[in-house]
């Protein structure tokens, strides 16, 4: 296991799939420490040739929650979207494929956590949410980039503009996840996913996967030193502490323009 703070992950082989949890149950919030750990297991399984593809999968009741909002952390939210947005773009650059098993909630960063995984296999339990307009913030992650180029353009805009939820059926309907099984079998179901691929060659796998994603880990760099330059603007505004109050709350933010 690595941990970092309080963030750990487990690693799993079987036959060519490295498979990697994260372990902060039960939200797996966002943190620095939490995506460098998931890319440094990832890239781990990608320098070993016997490993041909790899599922990212999570304990507990959500897949990844977003960054922790709660008046503890607020500050750490706000100071740390340099590394964690080089984390996002690393996460691009793995030289295999993978799949994230989504099998809770994926909201804001989280969303943008799964979204760099190749394929999603999601249930009709899991939420997905680009949330950040709730939280008077720009959204970050690379999801200027990443979810337009995923989901369209249209799709995209009513994603972030409404911050509306996104049930695991509706999600394949639009493109944002890839097939939708019961919650019990989403793990497996993307294990199998990862070993289809797995079948192929190591070498064309690493080759077909660097050209299908080529010039994306440069886009997200591009995107997320925009996403970071708004969030800094709006982080400290009245409305986005109304928004964390709001979410927190469970309840609509009452905003001012401020």
């Amino acid at each position: 296991m690595l941990a970092s703070r309080t963030v750990t992950i487990s690693t799993e082989v079987r036959g060519h799939v490295g498979i990697v949890e994260m372990r902060d149950p039960p939200h797996n919030f966002l943190s620095v420490g939490q995506v460098a750990a998931v890319a440094g297991a990832l890239e781990a399984f990608a320098a070993d040739v016997n490993i041909r593809a790899a599922v990212l999968c999570a304990e507990g009741r959500s897949f990844c929650a977003g960054a922790n909002f709660a008046p503890a952390e607020r500050s750490g939210a706000a100071n740390e979207p340099g590394a964690l947005y080089e984390g996002a773009a690393r996460l691009r650059e793995i030289a295999i494929p993978f799949v994230a098993a989504v099998q809770g909630p994926a909201i804001g960063g989280g969303l943008g956590l799964a979204l760099t995984a190749n394929f999603r296999v999601t249930c009709p339990e899991a939420r997905y949410s680009a949330n950040f307009v709730k939280l008077g913030i720009h959204q970050g992650f690379g999801l200027s980039a990443t979810l337009p180029e995923l989901i369209g353009a249209s799709n995209a805009s009513l994603l972030l503009l409404t911050g509306r939820r996104v049930k695991g059926d509706e999600a394949v309907a639009i493109g944002l996840a890839d097939t939708c099984v019961p919650l019990e079998d989403v793990r497996e179901t993307a294990i199998e996913f990862a070993a289809e691929i797995a079948t192929g060659a190591p070498l064309a796998i690493r080759s077909i996967n660097a050209t299908l994603r080529d010039g994306l880990a440069d886009r997200v760099r591009a995107a997320t030193k925009h996403e970071a330059a708004e969030q800094a603007k709006l982080f400290n505004t009245e409305d986005s502490k109304e928004g964390v109050r709001s979410v927190n709350e469970r309840r609509e933010g009452n905003f001012t323009g401020r």
